[in-house]
């Protein structure tokens, strides 16, 4: 079974704040993905978001002066109510706002990659995986979110997340 995070950044101005309408929006955007992909403007994860979470939670650990910015790339913002008529199969949708985003693109620019993984990677790996496998995954990923972050933020972006089973 496959199942992704996919992020998509979006003018706020864009954006209606009904989970029907963004559900819509954002099966076009996976629909599209490999060219907004290419185009920056939309990233994915795959199964492992939530340990990709846990490694940025891992800045709290090193930085007693850290804000909490390490908790937005992943599941910062907010979710979008389901309305009484929505399709109760349709995903959790969330928004980060514009502000949201440029903080996140802040955390991400300036938290090193390889501190994390020393503080929180031996917790992440999981049984079976190969270790240098799962560090050169994960910094990918923490690659993907910097530029994905940066693009948006520069733009003045929201980001709307959907979970797809």
């Amino acid at each position: 079974m496959s199942i992704h995070m996919h992020m998509r950044a979006v003018a706020e101005s864009e954006i209606r704040d009904d989970h029907t309408w963004l559900a819509a929006f954002m099966w076009e955007a996976w629909e599209n993905h490999p060219d907004e992909y290419a185009g920056g403007i939309a990233e994915s994860i795959d199964k492992v978001w939530d340990s990709v979470n846990d490694l940025y939670a891992a800045a709290a650990v090193l930085d007693e002066g850290v804000d909490d910015s390490w908790e937005l790339p992943i599941y910062g913002g907010r979710p979008v109510a389901h309305s009484a008529d929505a399709d109760p199969s349709n995903p959790p949708l969330g928004i980060l706002e514009p502000p949201g985003v440029s903080q996140a693109a802040g955390f991400l620019a300036r938290v090193s990659f390889d501190e994390l993984w020393n503080a929180a990677g031996a917790r992440i790996v999981r049984s079976g995986w190969d270790e240098a496998q799962a560090r050169e995954e994960f910094l990918a990923h923490h690659e993907g979110l910097q530029e994905f972050y940066g693009r948006a933020a520069t733009a003045g972006h929201a980001v709307v997340r959907a979970v797809w089973a």
